[in-house]
């Protein structure tokens, strides 16, 4: 393969890629919305024929048209609190969707980028290897792309690898908080709800001089109580999946920097030849000094006597 036509192949499969990210987000949005109206559509039914199995009839009964079942009875009390909240779901539910979609090792860390990048490196196409991290969103790219431009310091690399690596997992941990923020918010809202129905109920006991109807007491109770169930029911599925959305965001950061070290100690560049090596290439043997051996000292021999 050509080396121009690189670029239009990896723009090519980067759109690709995109067109087919998106038709898997849209589904499955459709999917689970379609599912979420199913469930809504299926409890109120059934709440409502138990409401109506369970209800005899009573003469003189002053709540004809009370509404029965959670959510007639919900849908029953809507004030500041109650958008509030809603808003809140959809937001958290969008939020759930794109944070689960988005944390995974296809989207953060695809294969075919990471073996790519390895190729240009065994080839040594670095020119190539920094237009091409520019360009990719990966995890991996955005991670070895600040380390190419510090070359050839290696510890200049390295920092400047830890650095982005740093950015970007606090960049996908910053993505996530919002779903802790709505999920420490839902409990508040339920409270705060709560707190306003029982200040309707006992205001409407105070104007009745203590003689309040038992039914215009309990309905601000259960509008209370309905308050309480919405900021739960906002507070649980985020939380829950803040904290599993968190596990998976740490385990695929941590694997994406071990393999971002790894491509590179790939192209770590060469270390420094020692200053003794000769132009030819063989290195400078000096004469090496002997010991001086000592020799030893000759005693003179007696002359032979004569008898």
């Amino acid at each position: 393969m050509s080396e121009p036509l690189l670029p239009v192949l990896t723009e090519t499969s980067n759109k690709a890629s995109n067109r087919s990210s998106f038709s898997r987000r849209t589904s499955l949005l459709l999917m689970l919305a379609v599912g979420v109206i199913t469930m809504v559509l299926a409890s109120k039914q059934t709440w409502a024929q138990a409401a109506g199995g369970a209800a005899a009839p009573a003469a003189g009964a002053s709540a004809a048209g009370a509404p029965h079942g959670l959510v007639q009875l919900i849908l029953s009390n809507k004030d500041g609190v109650f958008f509030t909240i809603v808003a809140l779901s959809i937001t958290g539910f969008t939020l759930i969707i794109q944070g689960f979609m988005r944390s995974t090792a296809k989207v953060l860390m695809p294969e075919d980028t990471t073996n790519q990048i390895r190729e240009m490196i065994s080839q040594r196409k670095f020119k190539e290897l920094i237009e091409f991290t520019e360009d990719d969103p990966s995890f991996i790219s955005k991670a070895l792309n600040p380390a190419l431009k510090r070359a050839p310091s290696f510890s200049s690399m390295k920092e400047a690898m830890e650095t982005a690596i740093g950015e970007q997992t606090a960049e996908q941990f910053r993505r996530i908080e919002y779903l802790n923020i709505i999920g420490n918010l839902g409990p508040l809202l339920g409270l705060l709800g709560t707190v306003l129905g029982m200040i309707d109920a006992f205001d409407e006991m105070n104007r009745a001089g203590g003689n309040a109807d038992p039914a215009g007491l309990a309905g601000g109770i259960s509008k209370a109580l309905c308050h309480t169930f919405l900021g739960l029911f906002l507070a649980i599925p985020c939380l829950a999946a803040f904290g599993i959305l968190r596990t998976i965001v740490d385990r695929l950061t941590v694997r994406g920097s071990l393999i971002a070290e790894e491509l590179l100690l790939m192209i770590k560049p060469a270390e420094a030849k020692p200053a003794a090596t000769q132009a030819t290439g063989g290195p400078r043997t000096a004469a090496t000094p002997q010991p001086a051996v000592r020799k030893a000292p000759t005693l003179p021999v007696p002359a032979p006597t004569v008898g």
